[in-house]
């Protein structure tokens, strides 16, 4: 009798440390999977607001926040590069890439004239974000690559920068 009760003694509380733990654990999975899920939602609705910027001219003057004249056609390439941005964007919130290949998919992007354009535009969109924001950090990230390939005297822009460690 005293061996059971020594067994429950010590076996309860470990028990229970042990349902508490795994009842965080799957608490914390399901807080980040309804993260993923509402970021997942907005990204589909900003994408498909998006489109039909690039599709109709009077919509796309609603998105004309640039502090210079955007001709229609560059303004529709700057929706492109900004759904580009921000897909390569979501996909790291997600958890879909981590940060050192969103850098690589960054370095890439850099290489068009038109998308280092456009976040040239935007500066000063990203002016308002909160610094310690995801977005903040990858465009602090973009700043610092635009600003390695402007300076590269190389034309391998493959090894131009430095990728981030995850």
């Amino acid at each position: 009798m005293v061996t059971q009760k020594h067994w429950i003694r010590g076996t309860c509380p470990a028990a229970l440390a042990g349902l508490a733990i795994t009842t965080g654990a799957l608490t914390l999975a399901a807080v980040r999977l309804r993260r993923n899920m509402a970021l997942t939602e907005q990204h589909r609705l900003h994408f498909a607001l998006l489109c039909k910027a690039m599709e109709d001219e009077a919509l796309a003057a609603v998105l004309d926040t640039y502090d210079s004249e955007v001709p229609p056609d560059r303004h529709r390439q700057f929706l492109f590069a900004n759904a580009l941005y921000t897909n390569a964007l979501h996909a790291y919130r997600t958890g879909a890439m981590s940060l050192g290949e969103l850098y690589g998919h960054l370095r890439v992007m850099c290489q068009n004239p038109i998308f280092r354009e456009y976040w040239e535009a935007t500066r000063h969109h990203r002016a308002s974000l909160r610094r310690s924001s995801e977005e903040a950090e990858v465009g602090r990230v973009l700043d610092g690559l635009a600003r390695d390939l402007r300076d590269a005297d190389t034309d391998e822009w493959w090894v131009v920068g430095h990728p981030p460690t995850d």
